[in-house]
């Protein structure tokens, strides 16, 4: 398999989402394009962490007529081709979201958030999805504990917003990145020629260095799904564009106080403070079993949170 085409895709697609896990995304296709793929058994480790990481996490819960609805890992399009990544596929996700919006036992839903957000692409329609939903059953969304970029896009959405108390909320940023690998190819003896019909369509590639025509447009990517990006996060949150740019961290995270203080969260709390808050919005009493008999949201917390964790929550 070739792996250049996708290398140029992903790093030149606008991404929102933490700088660390772009990179971890761009090594893994570097080395394949540079002839250095990952051993076997390194894959298998990466993939293993990954689906220990999702089954102590848990597919989702129902709470009474609550819906818990994890998103955990990077959101991508089409995220099976990075398992290795640790990726979760946006598509599924929004599939998933819908199945609970249109099912009449489910009265409201949180998502249970720890994601370093992901690739733009899919991210407003999620958003948008989100929003809707609110008009007919409320949704709450919890820092728990990451909800960054891509991440929170989605999640200011939310009729409410939760940060855990450590959690890390923000990171409101677009950036692409080009990856100039031509004199690397050039020492290992490799050069590439590129034949193309349409001026724009090697402005990107990563087999020469990036000219001041193609990183204009780049840029004027990246610029729109910004835009994007604060607007939805300005109506969710009820605050201004300017506010969203100027006083939401500024493309940096914060902590769930922080967060709290500048408007981006509403309260900080627990994932059992995101389920009770839900379970009051919609009107309904939770009742789980714990111990052999019915124990109500709001009557014993600590036990309510160890029958929340022989749940998988």
């Amino acid at each position: 398999m070739r792996y250049e085409r996708i290398l140029t895709e992903v790093l030149d697609t606008p991404w929102a989402i933490t700088r660390d896990f772009l990179a971890l995304i761009a090594e893994v296709l570097s080395r394949r394009v540079a002839g250095r793929p990952f051993a076997d058994e390194e894959i298998a480790q990466r993939i293993r962490a990954g689906q220990e990481r999702a089954a102590a996490r848990g597919s989702g819960a129902r709470i009474g007529a609550v819906a818990v609805m994890p998103i955990l890992g990077a959101m991508l399009p089409r995220a099976e081709a990075m398992e290795t990544s640790g990726a979760v596929s946006t598509q599924q996700l929004v599939a998933a979201f819908d199945a609970l919006v249109a099912d009449p036992s489910v009265s409201a839903i949180v998502l249970d958030f720890d994601s370093p957000g992901g690739s733009a692409g899919g991210i407003e329609e999620f958003a948008q999805r989100v929003q809707d939903a609110g008009a007919t059953k409320p949704v709450v969304a919890i820092a728990n504990p990451m909800m960054a970029s891509a991440a929170y896009w989605v999640g200011s959405a939310a009729t409410e917003l939760i940060a855990s108390p450590s959690a890390l909320v923000g990171s409101i940023g677009v950036y692409s990145a080009h990856e100039d690998i031509s004199a690397f190819l050039e020492k290992e003896g490799v050069r590439v020629t590129l034949v193309a019909a349409g001026p724009k369509k090697t402005l990107t590639s990563p087999f020469e260095p990036l000219s001041a025509e193609g990183r204009a447009e780049i840029q004027k990517h990246v610029d729109e799904f910004y835009a994007m990006f604060v607007r939805t996060v300005a109506r969710g949150r009820g605050v201004s564009q300017t506010t969203v740019r100027e006083e939401f961290g500024q493309g940096g995270v914060v902590g769930a106080a922080e967060a709290v203080d500048r408007k981006m969260a509403d309260r900080v709390g627990t994932l059992n403070d995101a389920i009770a808050l839900a379970a009051k919005r919609a009107g309904v009493k939770l009742q789980v079993e714990a111990m052999g008999s019915p124990l109500a949201v709001n009557d014993d917390p600590a036990k309510f949170r160890l029958a929340l964790a022989e749940r998988g929550l």
